[in-house]
């Protein structure tokens, strides 16, 4: 078959997906299509971008516990996790599958993330992507005319299921004064406890998982490049966006509901735009190509009490044909900002 097909059940999905995974371990460079079990339907792409978008959703919930939300609301690898290694070779292998057909994710690693995938060496410039305060920290502990006002140990402590756990940096650490001589070293030292040594195991599995599908081929971008390919840019053309939309259920690019559409739209604030774009594909960047590329269908629907809805899985906005432009304006803010994650009908 010149496909990869996954077949798997809504209610074990993470599982399912594993098993797919390992089993089609060599058809994985294939485009591949999804199944839902006991459902109808063939993949013309909106399964496998709900499927996607569904596995990225449940594993990076915090109630989880394989990642943690970072002070830049960015995820890390929880160090502390009682999950197994498949989750993180199952998340892994998702980000070369996107990668494979031209799939954006609703993803947020920092760059260091990338950076390893790639085995680029970290450094201490690379904490700011998890927490600017931190890395700020460090820059003090180099700065500081005498670092041994800090009375800080070569040691970290943790709090891990409400008990507080304490790590040495090196052998002896927690008996060791940071001081002018070795701030150097003890800041080396934590930068590479908190970015490799904490989640080795974690990240060793994510890799795996990763490497399965893509490969060595991945060598040839750079960190910015790769998360650009998996998660889309971040700049926003809504006028390349309104220019390439597409139109169903009777409305036209000529219609008044479509004028006062795009004419709302233009006016939003970034965020809103970028909450909009969330709302109706899943994502709030854009493909590579940029949102001219993107297809975006505004499709009329019934009832004008009701909200604007989405289907995530086909870029389908479903926009009732409101009377008004403020009537427009309001109902579409309400849903954009209530929405979590997937406007789903």
């Amino acid at each position: 078959t010149p496909y990869c097909v996954f077949r798997v059940r809504r209610d074990h999905l993470i599982e399912d997906a594993l098993t797919q995974v390992m089993h089609h371990a060599r058809d994985l460079k294939k485009p591949l299509k999804v199944v839902f079990e006991g459902e109808a339907g063939i993949d013309q792409g909106g399964l496998q971008k709900e499927f996607f978008q569904l596995v990225v959703r449940e594993i990076f919930d915090p109630k989880y516990g394989m990642f943690t939300a970072e002070e830049t609301r960015l995820f890390w690898f929880n160090p502390d996790t009682l999950e197994l290694d498949g989750e993180y070779k199952l998340i892994g292998a998702i980000l070369g599958l996107a990668i494979y057909n031209g799939v954006i994710l609703d993803v947020h690693l920092p760059l260091v993330a990338y950076k390893k995938l790639l085995g680029r060496p970290v450094t201490a410039r690379d904490v700011e992507g998890l927490s600017p305060m931190l890395a700020r920290s460090l820059q003090q502990v180099l700065t500081l005319p005498d670092a041994s006002v800090l009375e800080q140990t070569f040691s970290v402590e943790r709090e891990v299921f409400g008990v507080v756990r304490t790590h040495e940096l090196k052998p002896g650490g927690a008996e060791i004064l940071v001081t002018n001589d070795n701030r150097a070293e003890y800041v080396q030292l934590y930068v590479k406890h908190l970015l490799e040594d904490s989640v080795s195991r974690q990240f060793a599995a994510f890799k795996a998982g990763f490497d399965l599908v893509v490969g060595h081929l991945i060598k040839i971008f750079r960190a910015e490049e790769m998360e650009l390919l998996i998660c889309g840019s971040r700049k926003l053309d809504f006028a390349a966006l309104e220019k390439n939309a597409q139109y169903d259920g009777g409305y036209g690019p000529a219609d008044p509901v479509i004028r006062n559409f795009w004419s709302v739209v233009h006016e939003m604030a970034p965020d809103q735009q970028k909450r909009l774009l969330c709302f109706v594909t899943g994502s709030d960047r854009a493909p590579i190509g940029g949102l001219g590329t993107l297809p975006f269908i505004i499709a009329r629907t019934g009832d004008t009490d009701k909200l604007p809805t989405s289907h995530t899985c086909f870029n389908v906005l479903l926009l009732p044909a409101y009377p008004d432009r403020e009537k427009l304006r309001q109902s579409l803010l309400v849903a954009i900002s209530n929405a979590e994650g997937f406007g789903l009908m």
